[in-house]
């Protein structure tokens, strides 16, 4: 149940009936209305915005709309109060019973709490991690992997359905450089030793890799010419880090449904495909374009090239799609698999992307509304890097890894649920600091320990009512028949109205592509909580647990197992599990 969702409909039905009663024109703009908390809570339950988007359309003045709509929204029963504020704003005032009632909703939906048909299972797409497959995942691009994933689950949430999928770009140069770097190591496994050049990969998770080469082709490619292995070399390499990557992503509990390779899309013809269908809608051309901004390259020519009119679409200039060798760009390739998707049934697709690829993605939102004839929709998303730090001092870079510190030595070092809920503690194109030595300490300074220590502690009470309260049944289908009525105190309230405000969460979340407010939710509902808890420890009569008063206590009780519930439900998008009891 979505308190927000229901009384927007209470709203439009007063509306209706103005226009009904001859008092409104029949057809106005909707959109834009919204009912949600006010900022101020002393200003009532739910503020709504009709009467200042309807005020113009409507030809009043919003103040006097609102006074129009103002006995009709009194009429609901659970309203207690309609008060104008300012220039034509409504605050709603709703009875105590109906927020209270709220914890048997909650209780009765589980785990399920929250969850919408907003998406009205919709295909999304959601591309993300995407790295190139020449050697292990790093912290960073294991920032962009869990803010993928948790964006595909509150979607799904938000009910959607979902597509994860990996693009393997595996057709460039820097797969050659890798398959040369696993020839080196394919040497050194047959005996010779090697020093690995400049411009190579210097990591010794290669070494398996010319291991196995080794042993399958013996002495085969030790001197042969470089075309002879290249290909061998480049996809067994390839196999080998794809291995290594998705070894990576599973341990932070990731999985893609999808992987489509770059090369592939290249030997099915279906870059060639794309231009081709772009050149007869008269989207390219042959052109010179302008030279770059700033310091001239040295190697830089003006020189005639095949050029995809991606300003016609909110690009910034016109992009090149060939070289002037006739090979493709990346551009052409990428334009290519997003055709793809769009041919898949993708008319909504997001993307993942390191905060270095910002410059790409007018050309690449131009792409798609023109192959896809504007029915198709891309939405960027870009990660900030991960300033990885312990205890304040910069973390140095992995030896396994050669230049970086790897996404599984962070998992290692403090845990997949840890990694998953830190990585969502900022918005994406914000920079975040990881402190190993932050994120594992208890204290309510760290977030997650502080929302997994509501959840351990709502566990804990659950277990001592067993004993202070013999023969009570703490089942949350026994727990949403308790006369919840008795849930008066204002910080009770206060709790119950946060936690009716997680499916309008999950829908403005999912709306906005921003799975970050789910963990900042959390930690408000966590704060509620504790907040709770410790009002009990200075007033007795607030305690959950109260053996003289059975009736008030399975109330407590029940409101308590509300707030875990909405607190698994939101661990659940982030891909967190959440904790019975704390170490």
């Amino acid at each position: 149940m979505n308190v927000f969702a229901e009384f927007r409909r209470t709203v439009m039905q007063a509306v209706q009936t103005l226009a009904e009663q001859g008092d409104l024109p029949a057809s106005l703009p909707f959109d834009a209305i919204a009912v949600e908390p006010p900022r101020d809570p002393s200003h009532g339950d739910l503020a709504t915005n009709v009467a200042m988007v309807l005020g113009k359309p409507a030809k009043l003045a919003p103040r006097a709309l609102a006074e129009k709509l103002q006995p009709l929204l009194a009429a609901h029963p659970a309203v207690t109060a309609v008060e104008i504020a300012g220039p034509g704003f409504i605050n709603l005032r709703l009875q105590p019973e109906y927020w209270q009632q709220q914890t048997a909703v909650i209780l009765k939906a589980g785990i399920g709490y929250g969850d919408s048909q907003r998406g009205e299972g919709k295909p999304v797409n959601v591309e993300y991690v995407s790295a190139n497959p020449t050697g292990p995942m790093h912290v960073g691009h294991c920032r962009g992997a869990v803010f993928g994933d948790a964006l595909a689950a509150l979607l799904e949430k938000a009910g959607y359905q979902v597509c994860r999928e990996y693009y393997i770009n595996d057709a460039g140069a820097q797969v050659d450089v890798l398959a040369r770097s696993v020839h080196m190591r394919y040497r050194e496994a047959l005996g010779e030793s090697i020093e690995i050049p400049e411009g190579l990969y210097p990591g010794d998770y290669l070494n398996p890799v010319g291991a196995a080469l080794a042993q399958k082709y013996g002495d085969t490619y030790r001197n042969a010419p470089e075309a002879d292995w290249l290909q061998t070399f480049r996809q067994a390499a390839t196999d080998a880090m794809m291995a290594m990557i998705k070894d990576d992503l599973a341990a932070l509990n990731i999985r893609h449904a999808v992987f489509t390779s770059e090369r592939a899309l290249h030997e099915s013809g279906a870059v060639q495909q794309a231009y081709d269908r772009l050149q007869q809608r008269g989207l390219i051309y042959t052109g010179v374009l302008e030279p770059p901004k700033g310091k001239l390259p040295d190697d830089w020519e003006p020189r005639p090239q095949s050029l995809f009119k991606s300003s016609e679409y909110g690009d910034d200039t016109d992009r090149p799609l060939k070289k002037s060798d006739d090979s493709w760009t990346y551009f052409g390739a990428d334009i290519a698999y997003h055709d793809d998707k769009y041919r898949r049934g993708f008319h909504s697709m997001i993307d993942v992307w390191g905060a270095d690829h910002g410059g790409y993605v007018k050309r690449m939102k131009a792409a798609v509304k023109a192959m896809s004839g504007g029915e198709a929709d891309l939405d960027v998303k870009l990660v900030q890097m991960v300033n990885l730090l312990d205890d304040g001092q910069p973390v140095r870079m992995s030896k396994r890894a050669g230049t970086f510190v790897t996404l599984r030595d962070v998992v290692d070092e403090v845990g997949r649920d840890v990694v998953r809920f830190i990585m969502l503690t900022r918005k994406n194109d914000a920079q975040l600091d990881f402190d190993f030595k932050k994120v594992t300490e208890q204290s309510k300074d760290n977030p997650v320990f502080y929302v997994q220590y509501a959840h351990a502690r709502i566990s804990s009470v659950i277990r001592n009512a067993a004993t202070e309260l013999p023969g009570l049944d703490v089942t949350d289908s026994a727990l949403a028949g308790a006369d919840m009525g008795l849930l008066k105190h204002e910080a009770e309230l206060a709790l119950l109205k946060l936690l009716a405000s997680w499916p309008r969460l999950v829908e403005s979340a999912a709306d906005a592509h921003e799975p970050h407010r789910v963990a900042f939710f959390l930690q408000d509902v966590a704060a509620g909580f504790h907040g709770l808890w410790n009002a009990g420890r200075d007033d007795a009569g607030l305690r959950f647990l109260l053996p003289e008063e059975r009736e008030l206590s399975r109330a407590r009780l029940g409101l308590i197992r509300a707030v875990a519930i909405v607190i698994a439900s939101g661990l659940a998008v982030m891909g967190v599990t959440p904790v019975e009891e704390m170490r």
